[in-house]
């Protein structure tokens, strides 16, 4: 039985769906493809399915599946060096449908409110370049964007068209894909000036039992309409209007992790009778910056035949009835760049010709080379998720303070982003600089034009570090705040938040690897991408994964052990717990929970209370690669077993893990918190604390009456010596507390700022 689940929206947690072969694994939570996916269609072409949609400046993604929960990204079918692709905010393709006709596959979409198609032998490509549809001269208006297919079953194919408010239509098209044949004017459907359903957009048609379903979204701000005809034709007569088609009434919709669905694709029909669609949506309040998520949901045609599709309410969905075929879960993946060509995983931003990138002048590396002096260039995936670590290796000599190549995460609309670069200092020193907006971090570039770089998410904060040899990590600055990122959404540019490689200025750059979930940085608990039975909780050392009990699982999807250039294989595993009961087991499979590999089991014991958390840990077998990581939970309590806060491995080939080179030999033995120096001080201090473990680490400054007035640290600290700088320029003088927390430790301390 699947208790109930706390509906949180801060993380993205969606439920893996029923496998013919894995009957443990039978269930889902949206969403299923984790950051922007506008716009979606559907295809199914026999037991495989396909999805793609807007692009908005992004070169599109053609994502593929055999489930409908897996999605893998297989192809892109609009060349980022095609000379009319554009490159500003809000451009690129709109709309997108790809489908098989007469032995082919084409891909129809718009470019600057002109249609066009491109054409492959297969769906992974190669993608032909594009041609222009012409519109048709009995049509008043020209064909427009958001359009879609519709094949009938006698083998006729037509265009559905949408363009301005009052515009909606069905073009015949004929073998060459080009307009001929019927012509159906719908500018009846949402006439000027009262325009009853907003804008009409996104239209599609299915076929279900002799009706022809048309359903179109009212406007971005949400709404599903969906009416039906016996025949395709103009006349308004035959068009019955059936209302809404997500079942609004849902008693559960305001709970849900979104709001307003609309935008849906067709709706396909599976052997087993079931119909499901594709549909976007974007998330509540924080996290709307990471766009209109990819959801999946399931249309119910009542004894009328009015379809109604289930509202993407926050709780476990039944899963369709098909097999996944090993596809993982849709995360960005770690890439080597050991290919010909880059994966379509990557998109480019807007036009980029072709030679501003390589991958064959030097095995095993990607080259980026800025578009202009004045036009960065970059590679980017879809920013899904609420706690990753992203690691490169870069080669890079900047030449001057305007030239930079690292790890970026942008902002949609392209006017913010957070950087971790190598550069040159104002004063022409090699530097790692950490910035966003107008926090700047530099840290003086002791490992040379060939260097590694992280960055590491916890939910709005990120912290950065760099080093010589993918080992020895040194902090650059504090962890920032990308709040306005993750919150900031538009009906300008569309697009939601992205990640990658960049380069900006005069100089090449050389990536060597890009991780996004690395084993080895810790792994917070509280954000699984799917998971069964526990619930997120927020505790003493801040959020955790809760109601943990026997057989309840979690799933990390995409986490990277270690292949090609990044030579790392665990020892062991550590957890971060608290536990108030005799405890229980963490089993580590990899992959599936039915027919992967265990690779290690640690026991977690009571630690006090569950306020109260250790580290644990246990041995590992070897394994390497990237892999979906399941935890499943076993014991012999009736309750709840405990509460898991984090957890990394620790890698045989790391001959240290503390920042600054620190050894083990001088690694501290306790906690400590040391006084403020200068104290008193005006403005600036500086506060030294130690751990000797890894772990989350929170230093608050609070006046006497224990209100809270800055935080100081508040993220993942590696075991070893640290120092925080304070400035109290706006500070009247007085005497303040200061407190250090981890999950094992709290201590208090007073300063004085005298002016």
């Amino acid at each position: 039985m699947i208790r109930s689940v706390t509906p949180f929206f801060v993380c993205l947690i969606f439920l893996n769906s029923g496998l013919a072969d894995s009957p443990s694994v039978n269930s889902y939570m949206n969403p299923v493809i984790p950051g922007d996916h506008a716009d979606c269609t559907l295809t199914r072409i026999g037991g495989d399915f396909y999805t793609t949609g807007s692009s908005f400046n992004v070169t599109p993604v053609i994502y593929h599946s055999t489930d409908l929960v897996h999605w893998e990204a297989i192809a892109q079918p609009v060349s980022a060096s095609w000379s009319g692709y554009g490159d500003a905010p809000g451009g690129g393709c709109w709309g997108g449908h790809m489908v098989l006709y007469n032995g082919e596959y084409w891909h129809f979409f718009s470019r600057s409110n002109t249609m066009h198609f491109v054409k492959a032998p297969a769906p992974q490509g190669p993608w032909s370049m594009p041609v222009k549809v012409n519109n048709p001269p009995r049509l008043p208006y020209s064909l427009g964007y958001d359009n879609s297919i519709f094949i009938d079953d006698d083998n006729k194919w037509y265009l559905v068209v949408k363009n301005g408010q009052p515009n909606n239509g069905i073009v015949e098209l004929n073998a060459q894909g080009q307009p001929a044949g019927a012509l159906y004017n719908l500018t009846w459907l949402n006439p000027a000036p009262s325009y009853p359903y907003s804008w009409a957009e996104g239209p599609v048609i299915w076929k279900y039992s002799g009706y022809y379903y048309y359903s179109f979204a009212r406007d971005l701000g949400g709404g599903q309409k969906v009416m039906r005809s016996r025949t395709l034709t103009s006349d308004p007569s035959a068009w019955e209007m059936l209302g809404d088609f997500f079942n609004e009434s849902d008693p559960q919709k305001s709970s849900s992790l979104f709001t307003s669905p609309n935008h849906a694709s067709p709706a396909v029909m599976l052997d087993d009778s079931t119909s499901w669609v594709i549909h976007p949506l974007y998330a509540k309040g924080e996290w709307r910056g990471q766009g209109r998520q990819g959801l999946l949901n399931q249309v119910r045609y009542d004894a009328t035949g009015r379809p109604v599709a289930d509202y993407p309410i926050h709780q476990p969905f039944t899963a369709p009835r098909l097999s996944d075929s090993g596809i993982p879960w849709m995360v960005p993946k770690s890439d080597f760049f050991t290919s010909a060509t880059l994966h379509p995983e990557w998109s480019f931003l807007g036009y980029t010709a072709a030679n501003r990138t390589a991958l064959s002048e030097r095995p095993g590396w990607l080259r980026l080379s800025p578009k202009s002096i004045t036009k960065a260039n970059t590679v980017i995936k879809n920013d899904g998720e609420h706690n990753y670590a992203l690691i490169t290796r870069l080669d890079f000599a900047a030449r001057s303070a305007s030239d930079e190549a690292g790890l970026w995460i942008m902002r949609g609309d392209e006017k913010m982003a957070l950087k971790l670069v190598s550069t040159l200092s104002a004063g022409a020193q090699k530097v790692i600089s950490f910035s966003f907006e107008n926090i700047k971090y530099e840290a003086e570039n002791s490992a040379g034009d060939t260097l590694w770089l992280k960055l590491v998410r916890i939910n709005h904060k990120i912290s950065a570090s760099f080093c010589r040899d993918g080992v020895a990590w040194t902090e650059v600055g504090q962890a920032i705040d990308v709040s306005q990122i993750d919150s900031y959404s538009d009906y300008s540019t569309f697009t939601g938040t992205r990640q990658g490689l960049y380069v900006k200025g005069s100089s090449d750059a050389w990536f060597d690897l890009y991780i996004y979930r690395d084993a080895y940085t810790p792994i917070w608990a509280e954000c699984p991408a799917n998971q069964y039975g526990t619930t997120r909780y927020y505790s003493s050392s801040g959020y955790v994964l809760d109601n943990i009990h026997a057989n309840d699982w979690a799933l990390y999807a995409g986490v990277e052990f270690g292949q090609h250039d990044y030579r790392k294989s665990p020892d062991s595993l550590k957890v971060i717990a608290s536990c108030a009961s005799s405890g229980g087991i963490i089993e580590v499979w990899l992959d599936s929970l039915d027919s992967g590999q265990k690779i290690a089991e640690c026991p977690i014991g009571n630690s006090g209370g569950l306020r109260t958390f250790k580290t644990f840990t246990c041995g590992v077998d070897p394994v390497s690669g990237r892999h979906d990581l399941f935890l499943k939970f076993s014991g012999s309590e009736s309750g709840k077993l405990f509460q898991l806060h984090s957890f990394w491995f620790t890698a045989k080939t790391d001959t240290t893990t503390v920042v600054s080179g620190q050894n083990d030999a001088t690694m501290p033995q306790k906690y400590r918190l040391a006084q403020n120096v200068p104290n008193p001080f005006n403005p600036f201090t500086k506060i030294e604390f130690q751990i000797p473990v890894r772990t989350f680490v929170s230093l608050k400054v609070y006046n006497l009456l224990g209100e809270e007035l800055a935080e100081l640290a508040g993220n993942e600290y590696t075991a070893g010596i640290h120092s925080v700088p304070f400035k109290a320029s706006q500070w009247p003088s007085g005497v303040f507390l200061y407190t250090l927390r981890t999950g094992h430790f709290m201590q208090t301390k007073k300063m004085t700022l005298v002016r």
